[in-house]
């Protein structure tokens, strides 16, 4: 058992002790994070190969474009629980700065995952997953922004650029404060991997939910 040095973030006694343990936890979320499980259902489910439809994506939403709804919903579930199995077991097992390395670890599986050469989903799902085992209230915060954002406007990059946008807010609301850079390192990541989406919007030619 590794004593608290993973409380924060930062050089302090013992970090020298501390690191390697850090990057195993690192190494070890990304290849859970890089599991591609739209893919693996899509494939299993009998629908093709996920990469092949729709926008190319292997989340939940080009999942859906297959016209299952259940492998769309195992999808979210497996992809979101991912990130909070990771954040979760880290942070058990060796404390708080641990658990926002495996959050940062399985983001990066999921949106750059080895094993399909770097080309992964956008992280939103994940993203929540991580929020939601860092902080519930954060995550329940961050997924309300996601559907009153997607009633509203019915689109869905758009409710996930939103829930990313405010999610270092709720984490600084809900007393996360050392979560906070986290918080924004991702919903940053998740805006670079929308940019395709981004200039759609802008232009008015983003699909909407619903729409075929």
């Amino acid at each position: 058992m590794v004593p608290s040095v993973f409380r924060f973030w930062g050089a302090q006694p013992g970090w020298e002790a501390a690191w390697p343990w850090l990057l195993g936890i690192l190494i070890a979320a990304y290849l859970l994070g890089s599991v591609p499980f739209g893919l693996l259902i899509s494939r299993a489910m009998g629908l093709g190969d996920v990469r092949k439809i729709g926008s190319g994506n292997i989340g939940a939403t080009n999942v859906l474009r297959t016209g299952s709804k259940k492998a769309a919903l195992a999808t979210l579930l497996l992809d979101g629980g991912k990130g909070a199995v990771a954040v979760l077991v880290a942070r058990y097992v060796y404390g708080d700065t641990a658990a926002q390395v495996a959050g940062l670890g399985v983001f990066l599986g999921h949106i750059f995952p080895v094993y399909l050469g770097f080309r992964g989903g956008k992280g939103v799902a994940t993203f929540l997953g991580i929020l939601l085992a860092l902080n519930p209230y954060t995550g329940l915060a961050a997924c309300a922004t996601w559907l009153l954002t997607a009633l509203l406007f019915r689109m869905s990059s758009l409710a996930a650029l939103v829930a990313a946008v405010s999610a270092p807010l709720w984490l600084w609301l809900f007393g996360l404060v050392t979560s906070t850079g986290l918080g924004l390192l991702l919903a940053a990541l998740v805006w670079l991997r929308h940019a395709a989406n981004i200039r759609r919007i802008l232009a008015g030619t983003e699909p909407r939910i619903g729409e075929k």
